[in-house]
């Protein structure tokens, strides 16, 4: 997991690139946890996770759910095909409330 930190003002942007599994899940939240400290705002870029498992996601409603009690707006952006596919799966893109763009769907052909 590559974990790429920049401030934009108040803004914090933490970018995820690879996988958010439960191997990544110790150093992923120690990053998040040191990022976000004296931040205004919080934002994880996730269109670089190229896998995520129930421990990535179990971290990301983990961070969501500590920010709000802190105060912190915390989005997530730029949500990667794994992280569309999970949260549709758990049906959590509502719980979570940020924005979400989705690729078009390429059109499958049959050979005749």
């Amino acid at each position: 997991m590559d974990i790429d930190i920049d401030d934009r003002g108040g803004l914090r942007r933490l970018r995820l690139s690879g996988e958010l599994t439960i191997y990544a899940a110790a150093q992923v939240q120690s990053a998040m946890m040191a990022a976000w400290a004296g931040a205004a705002e919080f934002e994880i870029e996730l269109a670089g996770v190229t896998e995520i498992d129930t421990a990535g996601l179990q971290l990301l409603m983990a961070a969501k759910r500590d920010a709000n009690a802190a105060g912190l707006p915390l989005r997530l952006t730029g949500h990667s095909a794994p992280v569309v596919e999970l949260l549709d799966l758990f049906d959590l893109a509502g719980w979570f409330g940020d924005p979400m763009l989705l690729p078009a769907r390429e059109e499958r052909t049959t050979a005749c």
